[in-house]
């Protein structure tokens, strides 16, 4: 018997090192946002930093292992054999979700998902266990830790409203005191607000923070406690002299060692708040464990009293989990993706939005539009005006050819109050949602700094609200999971565990093959970090492009000979992707217009026109032939598949010749045209001969005509290819 339950503490632990991994992936956007969005240092720098505040900072987190250990249920109402079921069942499912909102690039609250875990685990637990015992339902009190549950969980939502409202006030203040030409500002004046910053966030990470430390004693940490003024004063002066220095005789920019030193501040809060998340579970089974095997008593006899002690992790097992959350920031994809999503919702230019809009965003744009109007008439003109040059953004950054998503201040400001927020809470041993707080300061400071404009705003609060409802189902998906599992644990015994187990891992890869696949078909976006001459790059996207249209052009017409729908779903995907090659485009057309010369703008504006016009001609032969089949229209007749595969034998051709862009097929298009011409002079006699209308007629003089547009767009995309001064010429 005890055997089997060493077999599940092991796995226990199997499953923190994956839950590290996972968890890790998704909340590193939470301290690289704003380093990576303002590209305050190489890539390479930023992540050393945050490697070593993880490392640091997963050694303060053992205080607040409670939380996983007594936090959610009463443990000695629970035997150790029920413990078991719950903790399994908990870090089964953590792993699970964790890695969805990963593949899909969605950040999510690795807090939030482990409480509402614990919560429905432990509650079907105490069902099924008041039900064993035919108990009234009304004492599931006694086993769910309900006040505290509901403290922890309405602190995490209170976060929310907490961290975007301080992110609004602080950003704003901040612009106006710096504005966006802050390093015209005086040197004094940057001192005293970088000091300012640097203090507080070194008064949290040491101060508060060594409250969950392993290695600091009771005394030390009062003596801390005692003299925190004197110790915040020395921090300010010493911040200001050493700032100071820098800015007078250095060219240094002292914001950015605000951004970096935020970056360490941040990565540092999050490990000492969430390594709970991941390794608290696992850390209670082997507690649990070894209460059970000293006891001599049998695993449903035995109640789990002891876990409401506290305990002082090993700062060896700490240092461990840090090193293993260090190791897959620097390796993980998937951290990649989930940074991109934040970055891109707060970034201060538009460009390629990647949340369509709805109309609960609009009506929220236009909410605040109406408000905000309202407020400027009452408000006199000479304020308002200030206020407006005060946010005048600096034009020599948009000159850059890749400008940064946000400037150093907001950077700043993201990381300060962050670290602020969340370091007050570890301080206090409440596990608030970093994910949650990071992400609506960031929010909070975009708005604050009008990055949301009138062309991306109903953009930036669909996907904000996107965001927000993942939450939600954060919390939904983890109670419902994690009850599920401790239900098929707790009535089909243990030995569940291991198909449990191998569902986890069958769905963890098949979601890594997922994102490699999505990740490998990314196509590259045409943007203006782009080097190279224009030809060169839109020979390349054109090639890919033609490659669409061509296996989309032929699903659509093998599709109607057939007369099945069977190429339907890859038609769909394959439209998707011209979609978001034509939307990248589009998205950058006057970045990329402010950096070239007239000629090569001349250039980009035609090839995008033909762009255009290839997409919106397969787009038109592809919908056509899918609503054909999938109304369940008269399968075409013999003479109507014949020009259907006489066509096919046209265009293949067509499109291998065009498979490089710039080659000189003298007559190819004439050849092409002429025949297409003659297909339509057939199908109109088809037609002439037929005694009644059919929906094919129509169709197919769709289908001839839009394959000639379509062979003219390419021709006239491949002819600028063909000029050596890079004229533009039409053709007739």
């Amino acid at each position: 018997m005890e055997e089997i339950y060493l077999v599940l503490i092991v796995l226990l632990f199997i499953l923190a090192v994956s839950d590290l991994v996972v968890g890790v992936s998704n909340d590193a956007v939470n301290f690289l946002n704003s380093a990576i969005g303002s590209r305050v240092a190489s890539r390479r720098m930023i992540m050393t930093v945050a490697s070593l505040g993880i490392i640091i900072g997963a050694t303060f987190s053992s205080g607040i292992m409670e939380v996983a250990r007594s936090g959610i249920f009463n443990p000695g109402q629970f035997y150790f054999h029920d413990v078991m079921i719950i903790f399994i069942a908990v870090m089964i499912t953590d792993i699970i979700l964790l890695d969805l909102f990963n593949t899909y690039g969605m950040p999510t609250s690795t807090t939030v998902s482990i409480v509402f875990e614990l919560l429905g685990a432990s509650f079907v637990v105490a069902i099924l266990k008041i039900w064993d015992n035919q108990l009234p339902l009304d004492q599931v009190n006694v086993f769910i830790n309900s006040s505290n549950a509901l403290r922890i969980v309405s602190g995490i939502f209170l976060s929310v409203g907490i961290a975007f409202t301080v992110g609004i006030a602080i950003q704003y203040l901040s612009r106006l005191l710096l504005t966006f030409r802050y390093h015209k500002q005086s040197h004094l004046l940057m001192v005293v607000w970088s000091s300012m910053a640097l203090t507080a966030i070194t008064y949290f990470l040491f101060v508060k923070g060594l409250k969950g430390a392993s290695f600091v004693s009771a005394d030390i940490l009062s003596e801390v406690q005692n003299n925190y003024v004197m110790i915040l004063g020395i921090s300010l002066v010493a911040w200001s002299i050493i700032l100071f220095l820098i800015s007078r005789f250095t060219k240094f920019n002292i914001l950015r060692l605000i951004v970096l030193f935020g970056t360490f501040a941040l990565a540092m809060a999050f490990a000492g708040n969430d390594l709970v998340n991941f390794i608290g579970v696992p850390i209670a089974g082997l507690e649990a464990f070894k209460a059970w095997t000293a006891s001599g008593q049998a695993p449903t006899a035995l109640l789990m009293e002891s876990l409401n002690e506290p305990v002082q992790t090993d700062t060896l097992l700490l240092i461990l989990a840090g090193l293993i959350m260090a190791v897959t920031l620097w390796f993980s994809k998937k951290a990649r993706t989930v940074t991109e999503t934040e970055v891109n919702l707060g970034r201060q230019h538009a460009g390629d939005e990647r949340f369509t809009a709805n109309k609960v965003s609009r009506g929220i744009v236009r909410g605040v539009l109406g408000l905000g109007n309202g407020v400027k008439t009452i408000l006199p003109k000479p304020f308002l005006d200030k206020l407006e040059k005060r946010f005048e953004e600096d034009r020599e950054i948009h000159k850059q050819v890749t400008p940064p998503a946000f400037d150093l201040v907001r950077a700043s400001v993201n990381l300060t109050v962050a670290s602020i927020l969340i370091s007050a809470a570890t301080s206090l041993k409440l596990p608030l949602s970093t994910t949650y707080v990071s992400f609506m300061v960031a929010m909070g400071t975009s708005l604050a700094d009008r990055a949301w404009g009138r062309d991306s705003a109903v953009y930036r609060v669909s996907g904000v609200l996107n965001v927000i409802l993942g939450w939600f189902l954060t919390a939904l998906i983890a109670f419902t999971t994690a009850g599920l599992f401790a239900y098929l644990v707790y009535n089909f015994g243990l030995i569940f565990v291991g198909i449990l187990f191998a569902g986890a891992v069958l769905l963890v890869i098949n979601s890594s093959r997922l994102h490699r696949r999505k990740s490998k078909s990314g196509r590259e976006k045409i943007q203006v970090q782009l080097t190279g001459k224009l030809n060169e790059l839109f020979k390349k996207k054109i090639t890919e492009n033609l490659a669409v249209i061509q296996k989309l052009y032929s699903i659509s017409l093998r599709s109607l000979v057939l007369g099945n729908g069977n190429g339907i779903k890859t038609g769909d995907q394959l439209i998707k992707q011209l979609l978001e090659d034509n939307q990248q485009v589009k998205a950058n057309l006057v970045s990329y217009m402010k950096t070239v010369s007239d000629n090569e703008g001349k250039v980009f504006l035609y090839l995008y026109d033909q762009l255009q016009n290839a997409y919106q001609s397969s787009k038109f032969i592809y919908s056509t032939s899918k609503e054909h089949i999938l109304n369940l229209h008269e399968p075409l007749n013999d003479q109507e598949i014949e020009i259907i595969e006489r066509l096919l034998e046209v265009m293949d051709p067509f499109f291998e010749h065009r498979a490089q862009p710039g080659s000189d097929h003298k007559g190819l298009k004439t050849q092409i045209l002429s025949d297409l011409e003659d297909l339509v002079v057939r199908q109109a006699g088809f037609v002439k001969k037929q005694p009644l209308e059919k929906k094919s007629n129509v169709l197919l003089f769709n289908l001839l005509l839009e394959s000639r547009d379509l062979v003219v767009a390419i021709e006239q995309s491949n002819k600028v290819f063909s000029q050596d001064d890079g004229r533009l010429e039409t053709i007739a």
